[in-house]
């Protein structure tokens, strides 16, 4: 059973050194792709942000800005982006192929809250990569960890050819797999109940919300008992959601780009819900604010992204909570 002895603050610690690096890249990618602030390369950026438990304020000018979006894409185009996502997805990696995103290299520190999830130090981790893009990630990852195997999947079949196309691709330590969470069953080419730690970054908010649970019951179905996942995703008023164009609405929080691929915004109470819906229980969920500023252009950009940790609970723990709710229940029928 998975072990897990850091604190909260350690790992707000171990995200921003392990994922805010990335998010650079990210940033770049959700700027470019709605056409909005174009960040110079000497933009000045603020790593390790401000955690926080409510959503960012908006001013008057972004909330007339939010409430004059009304009218939504037409149900055909609705139906024909959800056909085609796999398609966009694809796309997408052959225009860019391995360059857009840049590698981050793991240090000591950056990979303790994974060292703290093993009960003596020379266990072997099992980790998921939900939607590992090219790699960027596990590579690192693998270079530093050498008591680590990875499952690491992607909804683009392109994409996993890279990754298997990769002078680092071992299949003794990583498998990969094309993998779309909200139909096909992980189970198929990973154990039940098999893995330590699923990391689910910037994946969850290209899913159609109405498949987002399925996609967590699946990758409930392969992560142990006292499992952990760690989420990072786009928060709920990040700068990128307010600059989307007239037209771009699929419903609340959700957007399209202009190349076809979608955004979900996360507000904290709609992620707890969706994760306990799906079986988990929160152990971390809070917004971290950030300032991308362009000297050079004389803009400071708003980010706001949500950062949570969920763990699958036992048995012991599934019980606990049953029979909390159970005796809950019952005092509201007595009242």
């Amino acid at each position: 059973m998975l072990t897990i002895s850091k604190t909260t603050t350690h790992f707000r610690f171990w995200f921003h050194c392990k994922i805010l690096p990335k998010i650079g890249s990210v940033e770049k990618c959700e700027v470019d792709l709605t056409q909005s602030v174009k960040l110079e390369s000497k933009d000045e950026t603020f790593p390790c942000g401000q955690t926080t438990s409510t959503a960012r304020h908006l001013s008057q000018e972004e909330l007339d800005r939010l409430s004059s979006e009304r009218s939504l894409v037409s149900d055909f185009k609705q139906m024909k982006l959800e056909k085609e996502a796999q398609k966009n997805w694809d796309l997408f990696y052959k225009r860019n192929t391995t360059n857009f995103f840049k590698d981050r290299h793991w240090t000591t520190r950056e990979f303790e809250e994974l060292q703290a999830c093993r009960e003596f130090e020379s266990q072997k981790l099992v980790l998921l990569e939900a939607g590992c893009g090219v790699g960027n990630c596990i590579f690192p990852l693998l270079e530093e960890d050498l008591s680590i195997f990875v499952y690491a999947c992607d909804f683009s079949p392109r994409a996993v050819e890279f990754v298997k196309k990769n002078p680092l691709y071992r299949p003794e330590r990583c498998c990969a797999f094309q993998c779309d969470l909200t139909k096909d069953h992980l189970t198929e080419n990973v154990p039940e109940a098999s893995v330590d730690v699923v990391t689910l970054i910037f994946v969850l908010s290209a899913v159609h919300p109405d498949k987002m649970k399925v996609a967590l019951e699946n990758i409930g179905k392969v992560l142990k008992p006292g499992g952990v996942v760690l989420f990072r995703d786009y928060g709920l008023y990040d700068h990128a959601m307010l600059r989307f164009k007239s037209g771009s609405k699929l419903g609340d929080n959700f957007y399209v780009r202009q190349d076809g691929t979608r955004s979900y915004f996360f507000s904290k109470e709609f992620l707890a819900k969706l994760f306990e819906e799906a079986g988990f229980q929160s152990v971390v969920n809070e917004y971290v604010l950030r300032e991308t500023v362009n000297k050079k252009e004389g803009l400071c950009v708003p980010r706001v992204f949500l950062q949570s940790k969920f763990i699958k609970p036992t048995h012991s723990q599934q019980g606990s909570v049953l029979l909390s709710h159970n005796s809950s229940k019952e005092s509201k029928q007595e009242d």
